[in-house]
This record gives structure tokens, C-alpha cells and sequence, in this order.
């Protein structure tokens, strides 16, 4: 796979793109496939790629001549054609990725100032402000960010094929620094063609589809890959701008700190049971544990200095002294002895709580650390010894990272929530109150009545399940999840399951229920002489639809209104968490809806809390994808409304954002940086200044959010085109949704429950389903028709300029619908459509309405942008699909024939598996896709 286009001209690492790295991966993808397939099969990929990126280059779609070009190929070479193009997609990515990062370091390198998103950044920015140095420092003190990692069913990547890539960036990093060598550069190119034939002869497809437990295990593998490097060395260089800024020691021991949804998140997942929790819960805390004996025991081998030329301080011979270790080869070594001993209490420790510990064993048996504190503060006393005798470099670059680790991920590694859907604590709640006498049916009360029920029982200590009792299996397994959550609490603390988090959360009674299930397993615990009510954990309501979203202030303010349950929110420091969700509120609503009621609630939740004189953490519950809260994290969190923020940040991390995240050091470190950062500016200063005018504009932002819902109701109901009811049929149909459940990409089932209702569809294959069809209608439809409706008159219409000059949270809208709108592409929609969808009538009046949005919404995006380029601001990303979406464009046409074969009927396995690897294939080079 050659491209005759002569390459840019390459004089500094800042005027190369990254196409001259994915020309080298195309050859190299095209040599192994005639070397594999024979030069039939090369000319005909050669003759597509051509087709594809000439007419890209010539401003058009090549739909029909690549249609025409591929009827005539077997089934065989498809498949073929499918894995080059999605293997040379896949490579693409991982070139830009380190293309941009290469520019980043060459842009540092020449002195061009901190980027947003850096923590010198922000400092320069919060120095410059009118705060003075107390009121930063009391920020940079309270700030706590945690990305919470999810297992979604659009991560299509195996994670055999994840480490083959981690080779080929490397490779392409260390070709970028051999300096023009011949010699150097034909051993990386050699290097590279071992990696591509590798990836060329491994199955992008699963056999079978991922467990809970895969999932665990591809999760954790990201804190070897870079999370245990990156958390700990952002953490000093926090510090470090602290005291060299602001003269200040940081007294925070975890800015930022990591969650997990993997195995505690049983919202329509069936598979996460209470033995799938304690495989969690141990998974991590046998990760965490590992980590620190490892670097406990490699420490016990590097601090060698000796009594004959150190000395350590009398503490650090305590330390050493209370080792056990009498070896005449280390007498005088004292440090190497401390951190032995150090080793051999971690390791008793972890012994009493896993069944098989990791690491190399101790040299003796000592006393079990009573907690991960304990270690801390021996580690203190080795970092405090070494700067005393002027070894202040070893304490920094390999003590210290050691302690901060430990305070960070502790034993437990990273907070798992639970979560559950309001519908099932209803349900096993009544099965409790039936069979203990409290109610015969519960879920006939109406809530005043449900509210009483529940309080009575949040008053006394005595349990409601019975050992004499009957369950049926759905009670007696939640009951039992439950369980395994308080155990883990005792063997690991706390902070092993902070939050319990509650999926479509709608009412007081909602929460109360959740309370009342967790007193039965003791998290939430009943004072028998005070009455007095704590909880041992965080329960936060999540609210996901536009109506939920609309009464979320007025269902926490009756939570907090409600004495007990006050109650526990002061047992919880007064924090009270509230998530709020992204991808349902946007299938409901629309994007532009879902985003102003998002906003809404943020304020109208902050604004309640205030009132209630409480603090409030929001939980974002974003997902990759635009429609589902997507996009450039450091502009969405200063877009947020004024105080939502205020020092915590909780945000999920989803699909395949994980690995393009996290499979890296450099993007890792890129990303929780940037978190770190907008979440300080956007707790200290107050990014919208919109004075008087912000009433004008969210006034107008509420009648266009209105008016966007009623087109997008229209549309998804049918009624706006005569055809009510049909929507959910038009969609099966122009989507591969039936078959996207069939890729081993995921254990959570597509749907919450059996049903044909797009309501019960999950977010997730929703969005996905349209990004397939490149359609992509969840980031834009509605927008367009309510400007329409909306800008009347000319001074409505530059009210809407205004509000995208001045306006953070509008223009952030803007701009995350232009990255939609630069992956939408109508012709191949088109194509999806008019073989796909068997009923004209129907086709003709969804995909008619669709076009026409879709050319109202591009119109107005070009006029309050400025600009008819959607992707104006974002460079970068233009770049990016101008080298990827060619070879996008025949993976399309084919998947569209397979998938009229398949529903015609045609069960052979090419066809079977075509289909699932074009699916894979276009998630991979759309990126963020689901």
C-alpha cells in the first residue's frame, strides 16, 4: 500500500505531519500482504486505496465507484481488503498520536510557554488573577480529581493487538530521534516489519466475548503501562509549582486519585455478581500490593550506602535495627536493612488479607503493618534520612515516588463503585417488606407513603433479612453483593467502594431504598442508644433523562430536607455526590437539549446545596463520543457553570477512550494533567465573566433547548414525518445494532432488558450504531431547525454570535458539534440507507428529514462559528481525517453489502465475520466512536 503523493517538505519536527510515518506503515502493511496473499490481492487493495483518496482528494465521495470496483471480489479477498484497511487505520492512529506528541516536546523544547492544559499553565494563569497566594493554595489543597474507568461494549481493540502497537509507537518515537542514521533506521524498519507482519497474522477478532473478569484484567493493565509512573510524578510536579509559586507546601496527599466501574457495575449486566466483586476487589488490591513489594524490594537492592561513608539519621536505624536482618553482608548497609524489613511487614501485611501474595518473599517474618499509613511514614523517615546527608536526589527520584504511590493507591489501588438501577432496589425492597411484615405491596404506595416506610426503617438497628427466610435469586443475589461490598470495606478500608451509585434515580424514595439495603449489610449503621444514622460510603443518585435532569434540584433538596437522611450526609463530611448523566439525557433529548439541561442542572444542584448548606461533588458521566459528553476535556470542564466544580471532579473514562488514554505514559500523563488543570482554573476563576448578560443568555439557551427537543422528538417518534411509531424500524435497519451484539467487544448485554423500544436501547450501541452509518445524528440533529426557529429577526441572530463569542459553555457546544459534523458524511449515510432500509416509503421520509437538518445545522454552525470549516479551531483533527477517513470509505461499501447479504439470509462465515471486522475496523478509525 504505496502513496505516489511526494511527502511534505521535512525540516523540523513542527512542519512534519504525520503522513510520511503512515506512508511507511502502509508499505510495510502492503508488503507483508503480497508477501501472504499474493500480488492479485495487492493490485486490487492498491486500486481501491487509489480510488478512495484521489476522490477524497478531489472533494468527493467514491461510493459508487468503489461499489462497482468490489462487487466482482470473493468473499475471501474482502476479508483481506477489511484487515488491511483496518490494520493501516489502526497504525494511522498510532502515528498522530505520536506525531502530536512530538510536536508538543518540540514546541516546549523552543521555549513557546506552557499550552492550556499544563499545570504552568494554570499557575501562570491563577498567579496573574486578582487571587491572592492563600486563596490558590487553599485550592491547589483541595482539588481532587478522579477518572473513573468503565467497561463499555465499544472498546474493540484485543489487547494483543494494544501491545503489538505500544511496539510500533515506541519504534516510531526512536526512528524520530536516530538522527538520519542509515544504519539505525534500517534496524527500526526491520524492527517495524516484524511488528506489521505480526499484526498482520493475529485475529482482530475475539473468539468469544469478553467476561467481567477480561475486563478486570485489561483494566489493570494500564496502571503498569503508565498509571503507577504518571499519578505519582504529577502529584511532585504539583507540588513543586506550589512551593516555587506560591512559597507553599502541599498538604494534599491525593490530587488525583483513580476510580473503577469494572465488576461493581451491575446496571443490566447480569454477569457482575458477588463472586465477580470480590475478584474485583482483590484483582486490585493484589495489583497494589504487588506494586509496592516490588518497588520495597528493589529498593532494599539499590540504597546501598554505607555507615563507612553516610550517616543516617537515629531513626533510620531504628528502622534498620527492627529488620531481622543479621546478614554480615549488609551490616553496614542500614538503609538496604530498613527497606528489608520495610518488605517483609508489607508482605505479612497483604498476607492477611489476599490468599496468595505477590512478589518476591521476605527474608523473615515480622510483625503485619496495621495499615498502608504505617509505611508511609517509615518511607518519610528514609526520604528524611537521605536529604541529611546530602542524598536529597535519592529520596526525590526513588523514595519518594514510592510514597506517593502508597498514599495514592493504598492497598485497594482504586475506589470500585457500585451501581444499580432504582427499578431493582424497588423490587427487592418489597420482596423484603413482604416477607419480613412491613408491606405487603410496596411497589403499590405511592412515594409519600414509600417515603414513611423507608424512614421507619432507617430509624431502628434490626435487620430485615431473615437466615429462616426465602429469597427469590434476584434478592438473595443482590443481598449478597452487598455482603461482599461490606467485607471488602473490612479487609481493605473504606476506600476500596466509596459510592453507590443509583441509575435512573427519580425520587427521595429512590435513595432512601438504596440506604435501607446497605443497613442490612452494616455500610449504613444505626446507633442502637442514639439513634444516630452514618453511612460508610457515598450514595449518589444519578440522573440521566431530560425530565430527571429538569427535577434533579428539587429531588436533592427533598433528600436533604429529610432528617435522617441529612443524617448521613454529615456522617459523610457534609459532601453529598450527584451524578449526572450524558449519553441517556442526549438519547432522550438530543444533543443540544441534553447539554443546556446538563448545565441547568448543574447550577440548579449547586444553587440547592448552597441552600441546604452543604457541599455537592457532580460525577460526570461522560463517554467518548460527542453524543455521549465527548470531547476535548480541558475546554468541557472551564465550559462547566460557575461553582459546579469547586476542587472535586469525578468523570468517567469509557470505551476506547481508555486505551487511547491510558496505554501510553505520555498520553496518560497529557490527560490527568489536563483534568488537574481546568479543574483548578475552574474552582478559582470564574471562566464565563458574563456579568448581566448571562440571565440573556440562558434564558435564550432554554428556548432553543426547548425548541431542539420538540425537532428531535419529532424525528425519533416518528410524527415529523408521518410515520409515527416507524422510527425504532429505520434505525435497526440503516445500523448494524443487531449485529454490533454479536462483536466480542463487551460483557454487558446492548439492551437493559428484552424490548424494540429505543428507550430500553443503551446509549452506548445507540451512538455507536449511528457512527457506523456515519450519520452520527446523537451530536447534531435539532440544532439546526431551532436556530431556525429561534433567530426570527437580525438581532436574534447576532444574539447568537454573541453567544458564541463570549459564551464558554455555548461555544464548547459549537465546537463538539463541529467535530461531529466533520465526521458526518450524508453520501455514505445514503448508501447505508438506500440498500439497507426495505421500506421506500419510510426511507424516503426519515432520511429525508435527516439530510435536511443536517444541511439547516451546517449552515448555522458556519455562520455562528465564522467559519464554514467545521473543524476551524481544531487543526489537528482536520489533518486527521483527512489521512484517515479515505481508507474508511471502502470498509463502508462493504460492510453495507455484507450486512444485505446477512439479512438476506446468507449465514456463511466470511460473511459472519466481515461484518463484525468492519465493524471494528470503522470504530478504529473513527476513534472516538462510541
Amino acid at each position: 500500500m504505496n502513496d505516489s503523493t511526494p511527502p511534505p517538505a521535512e525540516t523540523t519536527p513542527d512542519t512534519t505531519d504525520a503522513s510520511a510515518d503512515i506512508r511507511l506503515l502502509g508499505r510495510l502493511i502492503g508488503d507483508v500482504l503480497r508477501e501472504q496473499s499474493g500480488d492479485d490481492l495487492f493490485d486490487l487493495v492498491e486500486r481501491v486505496r487509489r480510488s478512495a483518496v484521489d476522490a477524497r482528494r478531489d472533494g468527493e465521495t467514491p461510493i459508487a465507484e468503489l461499489t462497482d470496483m468490489l462487487a466482482a471480489a470473493d468473499l475471501d479477498d474482502q476479508v483481506h481488503l477489511i484487515r488491511a484497511f483496518g490494520w493501516l487505520s489502526l497504525l494511522a492512529n498510532t502515528a498522530e498520536d505520536i506525531h502530536s506528541e512530538r510536536r508538543r516536546r518540540y514546541h516546549q523544547d523552543r521555549g513557546a510557554g506552557a499550552r492550556d492544559g499544563t499545570l504552568e499553565a494554570t499557575f501562570d494563569r491563577l498567579v496573574g488573577s486578582d487571587l491572592d497566594s492563600d486563596a490558590i493554595a487553599h485550592a491547589v489543597d483541595e482539588v481532587h480529581v478522579t477518572p473513573v474507568i468503565t467497561a463499555h461494549p465499544t472498546e474493540v481493540r484485543r489487547q494483543t493487538v494494544l501491545g503489538v502497537v505500544e511496539r510500533v509507537a515506541a519504534l516510531l518515537e526512536r526512528r524520530a530521534r536516530a538522527g538520519g542514521s542509515p544504519t539505525e533506521l534500517a534496524e527500526i524498519d526491520d524492527a517495524l516489519r516484524l511488528a506489521v507482519l505480526t499484526l498482520w497474522d493475529t485475529a482482530m477478532l475475539r473468539l468469544s466475548k469478553l467476561r467481567v473478569r477480561d475486563e478486570i484484567n485489561e483494566a489493570l493493565r494500564y496502571y503498569r503501562s503508565s498509571i503507577f509512573a504518571t499519578v505519582p510524578r504529577l502529584q511532585r510536579d504539583l507540588e513543586t509549582l506550589a512551593a516555587d509559586r506560591l512559597g507553599h507546601r502541599l498538604d494534599n496527599a491525593t490530587p488525583i486519585t483513580m476510580g473503577s466501574w469494572i465488576g461493581g457495575d451491575r446496571d443490566g449486566n447480569p454477569f457482575v455478581t458477588a463472586p465477580v466483586l470480590r475478584l474485583a476487589v482483590e484483582s486490585q488490591a493484589n495489583l497494589a500490593y504487588e506494586h509496592h513489594l516490588v518497588e520495597l524490594h528493589r529498593l532494599s537492592r539499590e540504597l546501598s550506602m554505607s555507615l563507612r561513608l553516610i550517616t543516617p539519621t537515629p531513626a533510620l536505624m531504628t528502622l534498620a535495627d527492627r529488620s531481622a536482618d543479621d546478614s554480615p553482608f549488609r551490616a553496614d548497609e542500614p538503609y538496604r536493612r530498613a527497606m528489608r524489613g520495610m518488605h517483609a511487614r508489607m508482605w505479612a501485611m497483604a498476607a492477611t488479607v489476599l490468599d496468595e501474595v505477590p512478589g518476591p518473599l521476605p527474608h523473615a517474618e515480622l510483625e503485619p503493618y496495621g495499615s498502608a499509613d504505617e509505611l508511609v511514614a517509615d518511607l518519610h523517615v528514609v526520604t528524611e534520612s537521605l536529604r541529611s546527608h546530602g542524598a536529597g536526589l535519592l529520596a526525590d527520584e526513588r523514595v519518594d515516588p514510592l510514597r506517593r504511590s502508597v498514599e495514592i493507591f493504598g492497598t485497594h489501588l482504586c475506589g470500585l463503585d457500585m451501581r444499580q438501577n432504582s427499578a431493582i432496589h424497588e423490587e427487592v425492597v418489597a420482596e423484603l417488606f413482604r416477607v419480613g411484615g412491613v408491606a405487603a405491596d410496596y411497589a403499590s404506595l405511592d412515594e409519600s407513603e414509600r417515603v414513611e416506610l423507608l424512614t421507619a426503617e432507617l430509624s431502628n438497628a434490626r435487620p430485615l433479612v431473615s437466615p429462616h427466610a426465602s429469597y427469590s435469586d434476584l434478592t438473595a443475589g443482590e443481598i449478597a453483593v452487598l455482603r461482599e461490598a461490606a467485607s471488602a470495606h473490612q479487609r481493605f478500608g473504606a476506600r476500596t467502594i466509596p459510592h453507590y451509585v443509583i441509575s435512573m434515580a427519580q425520587s427521595v424514595s429512590d435513595v432512601l431504598e438504596v440506604a435501607v439495603l446497605l443497613k442490612e449489610v452494616g455500610l449504613v449503621s444505626v446507633d442502637v442508644d442514639s439513634g444516630a444514622i452514618t453511612s460508610a460510603l457515598d450514595i449518589a443518585p444519578l440522573f440521566e433523562t431530560i425530565a430527571d435532569l429538569r427535577a434533579a434540584d428539587t429531588t436533592l433538596t427533598a433528600l436533604l430536607e429529610h432528617p435522617r437522611y441529612a443524617q448521613i450526609v454529615e456522617s459523610r463530611d457534609g459532601w453529598h455526590e450527584v451524578m449526572i448523566g450524558y449519553s441517556d439525557s442526549n438519547k432522550d433529548g438530543g444533543y443540544v437539549t441534553s447539554q443546556w439541561e446538563l448545565y441547568r442542572a448543574q447550577r440548579a444542584l449547586v444553587a440547592a446545596a448552597e441552600r441546604a448548606g452543604i457541599r455537592i461533588r457532580l460525577f460526570h458521566g461522560r463517554g467518548g463520543t460527542v453524543g455521549r459528553g465527548g470531547g476535548p476535556a480541558y475546554q468541557a470542564i472551564l465550559a462547566q457553570p460557575p461553582g459546579s466544580v469547586h476542587g472535586e471532579l469525578r468523570i468517567t473514562e469509557q470505551g476506547e477512550m481508555v486505551a487511547a488514554k491510558y496505554a501510553q505514559a505520555t498520553s496518560a500523563r497529557r490527560n490527568l494533567e489536563t483534568l488537574l488543570s481546568a479543574t483548578l482554573e475552574a474552582s478559582c476563576l470564574d471562566g464565563e465573566r458574563l456579568g448581566a448578560d448571562g440571565d440573556r443568555y440562558r434564558e435564550t439557551m432554554g428556548e432553543i433547548a426547548q425548541l431542539a427537543y420538540e425537532t428531535y422528538r419529532g424525528l425519533i417518534e416518528g410524527t415529523a414525518v408521518g410515520r409515527p411509531g416507524e422510527f425504532v424500524d429505520f434505525f435497526r435497519q440503516i445500523t448494524p445494532i443487531a449485529e454490533i451484539a454479536s462483536l466480542n467487544v463487551g460483557s454487558r448485554p446492548a439492551s437493559r432488558k428484552k424490548s424494540d423500544r429505543i428507550e430500553d436501547l443503551r446509549a452506548i450501541p445507540w451512538v455507536f450504531g449511528w457512527s457506523q452509518a456515519r450519520l452520527n445524528i446523537p451530536g447534531w440533529f435539532g440544532a439546526g431547525s431551532a436556530f431556525d426557529a429561534f433567530a426570527t429577526t437580525d438581532e436574534r441572530r447576532a444574539l447568537l454570535v454573541e453567544m458564541h463569542d463570549r459564551w464558554p459553555f455555548f461555544k464548547a457546544m459549537l465546537n463538539n458539534m463541529g467535530m461531529v459534523l466533520a465526521k458526518t458524511d450524508l453520501d455514505i449515510g445514503r448508501r447505508y440507507a438506500d440498500v439497507l432500509v426495505t421500506d421506500d416509503g419510510l426511507r424516503d421520509a426519515v432520511f429525508g428529514a435527516i439530510a435536511d437538518e443536517h444541511a439547516r445545522t451546517r449552515r448555522w454552525h458556519a455562520e455562528l462559528t465564522g467559519s464554514e470549516v467545521p473543524l476551524v479551531d481544531n487543526p489537528a483533527l482536520a489533518r486527521s481525517i483527512r489521512n484517515r477517513f479515505p481508507y474508511l470509505d471502502p470498509l463502508h461499501v462493504m460492510q453495507v453489502e455484507l450486512l444485505r447479504r446477512y439479512r438476506d439470509g446468507d449465514r456463511d462465515e466470511l460473511v459472519e465475520r466481515g461484518i463484525q471486522l468492519t465493524l471494528n475496523t470503522i470504530a478504529t478509525g473513527l476513534r472516538n466512536s462510541g
